[in-house]
């Protein structure tokens, strides 16, 4: 590449609020997807530009290219370039200044600190020094979107952040194994009770009433006990289903930091 840009592991919602985030600031960005990823929040997550095309969170439009030969060209539009790679292996042909796990995994899927100038990484599973150069803390709390630069984030609670006093209800299992089928759509009021989709003649039943905030997209083939969708108790806040979370927008600012307080130690300038 003729000028320095980031390059971006995953693009589900927490992820898009980084990716937005250096966009918008001026930074190039290059988004890596797997050939299926399974965002619940799918239309805060730009990652649906690999079955779509292109997706648009906020204003930033994200269009899904088939080699790196397109990188710049979508750079030039000003558009996010997504990239299927899973394993990276276009790594062997671009020089990102920096690289940034946020697949949000709970573990390390291969990203090592000699990837770029800069790693960075987003939630447990890496240490900070050792796998990345920079960790970002994702979990609720005081510490939410804190840069760590020796050690590890919060280890993963397994328990939802807590909205208007709802936690662990707010989050919806798959009842089974199979593909799913959809009922009501992303921003609906539902019902504690309501059948709000089937996976394979299984209904999936709404834990609580409020806004349906995120479902997992239509025919995708998900395991029993997969996370497949996210009800907010608070029916006034249905403009919360398209744009980009509180806690992705912190987590993005801890990201920001970390690249450009990195990037100036190594001497790069990304502008």
């Amino acid at each position: 590449m003729s000028f320095p840009f980031v390059l971006v592991r995953g693009a589900g919602d927490l992820a898009t609020g980084t990716i937005v985030k250096l966009h918008k600031s001026g930074i190039k960005v290059l988004a890596v997807e797997c050939a299926n990823p399974s965002a619940i929040r799918r239309q805060a997550a730009l990652c649906e530009a690999v079955y779509d095309g292109s997706a648009t969170v906020e204003g930033v439009i994200c269009r899904k290219i088939d080699n790196i030969n397109e990188i710049e060209r979508c750079f030039e539009r000003c558009e996010v370039p997504l990239l299927v790679d899973e394993k990276l292996e276009c790594l062997e042909k671009i020089k990102p200044v920096a690289v940034i796990d946020a697949i949000i995994a709970k573990k390390n899927l291969g990203t090592k600190i000699d990837m770029a100038l800069v790693t960075i990484a987003l939630g447990p599973a890496f240490v900070a020094g050792e796998d990345v150069h920079a960790v970002i803390e994702t979990q609720r709390g005081h510490n939410l979107g804190r840069v760590i630069y020796n050690g590890s984030a919060a280890p993963n609670t397994g328990i939802p952040g807590v909205i208007a006093g709802e936690s662990v209800k707010r989050v919806i299992h798959s009842p089974a194994t199979g593909e799913i089928k959809h009922l009501v759509n992303i921003g609906e009021i539902v019902n504690e009770g309501q059948e709000i989709a089937i996976i394979n003649n299984v209904p999936v039943i709404a834990t609580l009433t409020g806004v349906l905030r995120g479902l997992i997209r239509e025919g995708y083939y998900a395991k029993e006990g997969m996370k497949i969708a996210d009800i907010d108790p608070r029916k006034e806040q249905k403009e919360n289903c398209t744009t980009i979370s509180d806690k992705a927008r912190c987590i993005a600012g801890g990201v920001l930091e970390a690249v450009m307080h990195l990037s100036n130690e190594q001497g790069v300038k990304l502008f």
